[in-house]
């Protein structure tokens, strides 16, 4: 006996249940193949992935400092005019080679004082050979310096990357839309944005963390962590949020502290002694 065929009413019933079948697999495939549509869609999905455990703390701030480097211009990140450390053209080397070798850095700009020009690059290794030499105090720089790169304040950070590579260069000169020189990058000052701070034989983390004044009175380096700030002060500062002394120092003030601004966390005062390249660096702590 054969049966007798599907009716039209039970046939639609059955193509409308495949269709939600189909749209809900559609669904779920778009969900699993996600494709964000913006850069803040990106972030968002790549913390996702960190708080799933897929990808690493570290490799998340590497991959967001990329997303920032993307949207960031230079006026972000550049050391700004007054904490250059430059040479006059006119300088003689008794007066400039006690400031190159204080601050310890490889490229310093070469400034005409009296146009407030930039006139070259002068790099620290190339001063060795005439200085070594008997005609030292004869010194020309001019026969030293290498050609300066001059950039806006407006350039993009991954531009500036890029140019950085491909012309080998390390450092540029910064100028507002008038021709003045308002600061200067370093191709370190970009990297640092993706992978945060970077450390040198030279720098904080060599020095003695926490240096006793008085009896209540103590110089510490802003780079302490957290953890073993407390261990010091038997103090109970939250590491959840921040790394760092320097970065909950920061947080506290709402925005980045001047050198003699004070705030009380805890029972203690913090007061900012220097900083530099925008960071925190050393911090004076005094116990109530």
């Amino acid at each position: 006996m054969n049966e007798e065929p599907p009716s039209a009413s039970v046939e639609l019933q059955r193509i409308g249940l495949t269709k939600k079948i189909q749209e809900k697999i559609r669904k779920i495939y778009q969900n699993l193949s996600y494709k964000p549509k913006n850069k803040q869609e990106v972030a968002g999905s790549i913390r996702d992935s960190s708080d799933r455990g897929v990808l690493e703390k570290a490799t998340l701030r590497m991959m967001e400092g990329a997303l920032k480097v993307s949207t960031s211009r230079v006026r972000d990140i550049m050391i700004p005019r007054p904490q250059i450390i430059s040479v006059g053209s006119n300088e003689s080397s008794e007066d400039f080679l006690p400031r190159i070798i204080k601050s310890r850095h490889s490229r310093f700009p070469v400034i005409d004082k009296k146009t407030d020009e930039i006139e070259g690059i002068l790099l620290a290794k190339d001063l060795l050979p005439p200085l070594s030499s008997k005609n030292k105090h004869n010194l020309d720089l001019n026969n030293l310096l290498r050609p300066a790169v001059l950039i806006p304040e407006s350039k993009k950070l991954n531009t500036l990357l890029d140019e950085f590579r491909s012309g080998r260069n390390h450092m540029a000169i910064v100028m507002d839309e008038y021709g003045g020189i308002t600061g200067l990058v370093t191709i370190e000052d970009v990297l640092e944005e993706i992978v945060g701070e970077i450390e040198d034989e030279h720098d904080d983390m060599q020095d003695q963390l926490v240096k006793q004044l008085s009896d209540n009175e103590f110089l510490v380096s802003a780079l302490i962590p957290i953890e073993e700030f407390n261990e010091e002060f038997e103090s109970t500062l939250s590491d959840k949020d921040f790394d760092t002394l320097g970065g909950i120092v920061t947080h506290h003030f709402a925005r980045f502290p001047k050198i003699n601004d004070a705030i009380s966390i805890d029972n203690l005062r913090f007061i900012i002694t220097s900083t530099e390249k925008r960071r925190l660096k050393k911090i004076k702590v005094i116990k109530s």
